[in-house]
């Protein structure tokens, strides 16, 4: 075989032709360039059989002004079904470095719209007429030490997001679908307004902070001060309800910073005001429950916090500082003692009263009775009631079901088998509920207006329980009192009733799981419900977990807004349903990072949360 010989550079690029290569030129609209046809100097008559081809010559008129041009050479085509949709964009080499997947790009129509897109895919394409491991390619390569960009095409695969005009009567960009496609050869340039990417993402320009628009970890940069984007969560009435009543799930792994962003948000719920359907503009009551007892140092300042990080909260609008209405609400429970040494905030106790099983007997079920001995439990304790009174205590009831004479009636009138009988004795006889009602503290019913206080922070700390059942138990009891109240309509408690709320779960897994029991059904019902009605009854749930596919789907349903931090289980990706473009990068986010998915509020995107908790965390 004989020798080939060697081959200089081709250069350049090959797009819609072969034997053309564009550069952006300031002074017009489309790209231009000047070329010149590689010759072949044909040397047969010096007895060499090589052919020798000079590079192309690419010589740029002004100066380059985007990433490169719109390409033609796969078809350029916008459809109606984004499957359909085929757009790229040949990226010249100064620029191929600087491209990264999920980065936002702009495309100028003739007319001054912008076609607002994302980066969905790169590749090196084909440049010669076969391919890469062609004799002479190959051969090439292997004489050299470098590799040399301008031997392949650098092509990225563009996803159209929205079409951005300039409303010049509202002074703003908008955004519509996109409906017309691009011209061939138009500039790409990477999009830095911020006003734009805002609204081609269709991010609220106020609501409540949540972070900083990114991509692939790295946050999104402007030339405005600050060259950050701020992603908000829509929290006004102008176009629906703020968002903060269609419910909020905080999803993350051990180590993530669930709880870093989950109280860096709540302190943004505290510091605004909703308004009521009496016409009332009311501060929220937060109530959270605590299994880590972390929440409380909410009420405390962060001394990692330096005068620099204030001034920029404060010029982003971010709420921070420790927040001075903040209570612990300690529940009593037997055999049980709260340190309460990790913050400074205000403690009160309480207890459960065993009164408030009178309209929720399933407190008192757990995932021991079926149906039939549910049945009995709520008959015992519909009597109970009626012959006790509303004070009707634990120890009461249990002399109460000690009585021979209730057994053998409930027996022979058909009412309650007599096994069944002795199964729900059995039962609520537990030292689980022994020690969780009527304890030595006022009763939780008793302290309503303190404990729901508009612009209030209420922390109801879990860790000092050492009965893991005993602590669902004082959870579920109050947060069922606070959700029947909100959706009653003849409520016993004004202070509930007419206070916008939010309730937050941490480790909301373990109380709203979809289980085989009566009161896991009575809890799912009642949370669904709940959920429901919440923008109604200006009621939001904020559920927090590492596990959300434990949550009840017919909860998990209801939920619009989803933060979702660095998971690794791959059942538990799955069940946050977030776009798969973004579903992949989960397991790779660091600590603060996350994927925010609000359908209501925004596109789907990339987030990095604030660095420094805007309150105490932590030692």
């Amino acid at each position: 075989m004989s020798d080939l010989g060697d081959f200089t550079d081709f250069g350049g690029s090959s797009d819609a032709s072969e034997n053309e290569a564009t550069e952006p030129d300031t002074g017009d609209d489309e790209a231009t360039a000047t070329t010149r046809t590689a010759e072949p100097t044909n040397e047969r008559e010096n007895g060499d059989d090589t052919a020798t081809f000079e590079a192309y010559d690419v010589t740029p008129v002004g100066e380059d002004r985007g990433l490169g041009v719109v390409s033609v050479s796969r078809g350029l085509r916008v459809a109606e079904d984004g499957d359909d949709t085929t757009m790229e964009a040949f990226v010249t080499v100064g620029n191929r470095e600087s491209v990264r997947l999920g980065k936002y790009l702009l495309v100028p129509y003739p007319d001054r719209e912008l076609l607002f897109c994302r980066i969905t895919a790169l590749e090196y394409a084909q440049e010669f007429h076969e391919d890469d491991a062609t004799e002479i390619a190959a051969r090439r390569a292997m004489r050299r030490d470098d590799f040399e960009e301008r031997d392949y095409k650098f092509v990225s695969e563009l996803d159209p997001v929205a079409v951005l005009f300039y409303d010049h009567d509202a002074e703003e960009w908008k955004r519509r679908m996109t409906d017309r496609v691009p011209k061939p050869g138009s500039v790409v340039q990477e999009a830095t307004d911020a006003a734009q990417i805002k609204a081609g993402l269709k991010i609220p320009r106020e609501g409540v902070f949540l972070g900083h628009l990114s991509v692939g970890g790295e946050k999104v940069r402007t030339a405005a001060s600050p060259p950050t984007i701020d992603y908000r969560l829509k929290n006004d009435y102008a176009d629906g309800d703020p968002l903060v009543f269609r419910h909020v799930l905080v999803a993350g792994g051990t180590g993530s910073g669930k709880t870093h962003a989950s109280k860096n948000v709540l302190r943004q719920f505290l510091d605004t005001r909703y308004r009521m359907d009496d016409g009332r503009e009311v501060s929220p009551a937060v109530v959270q429950f605590d299994p880590q007892d972390e929440y409380a140092q909410m009420h405390d300042d962060n001394p990692a916090l330096s005068t620099d990080d204030s001034r920029r909260f404060d010029r982003e609008g971010v709420a921070h500082g420790g927040y001075g209405d903040t209570v612990a609400f300690v529940p009593e429970v037997g055999g049980s003692t709260y340190p309460g040494e990790g913050h400074r905030a205000e403690q009160a106790t309480f207890t459960v009263p065993f009164s408030m099983t009178r309209s929720r007997p399933w407190l008192v079920a757990g995932a021991a009775l079926n149906d039939n001995q549910y049945n009995a439990l709520e008959e015992l304790i519909y009597r109970f009631f009626r012959s006790a009174g509303d004070e009707g205590t634990y120890e009461q009831f249990k002399t109460y079901l000690d009585d021979p004479g209730l057994k053998e009636e409930l027996h022979e009138t058909g009412r309650v088998h007599e096994a069944t009988f002795d199964a729900v004795k059995r039962r609520v006889r537990s030292a689980t509920f022994s020690n969780v009602f009527d304890q030595a503290a006022r009763p939780i019913t008793e302290q309503v207006h303190e404990f729901v206080r508009p612009g209030g922070l209420t922390v109801v700390p879990t860790y000092h329980i050492n009965d893991s059942r005993a602590a669902v138990t004082v959870v579920l009891a109050v947060a069922s009192l606070l959700v029947d109240e909100k959706l009653s309509n003849d409520p016993s408690y004004d202070r509930i009733k007419r206070t916008p709320l939010v309730l937050g779960m941490d480790e909301a897994h373990n109380f709203l799981a979809d289980a085989d029991s009566v009161q896991a059904r009575k809890v799912v019902h009642k949370f669904t419900e709940a959920a429901k009605q919440g923008r109604k009854e200006r009621l939001g749930l904020f559920l927090i977990t590492q596990d959300p596919q434990d949550i009840a789907d017919p909860v998990f349903k209801q939920v619009n807004t989803k933060l979702v931090l660095n998971l690794g289980d791959e059942d538990a990706i799955k069940s946050v349903n977030i776009p798969s473009t973004l579903e992949d990068k989960v397991p790779y986010m660091e600590k603060g990072q996350m994927v925010v998915y609000s359908p209501d509020n925004s596109e789907p995107v990339e987030l990095t949360g604030l660095s420094t908790c805007v309150t105490r965390h932590g030692e």
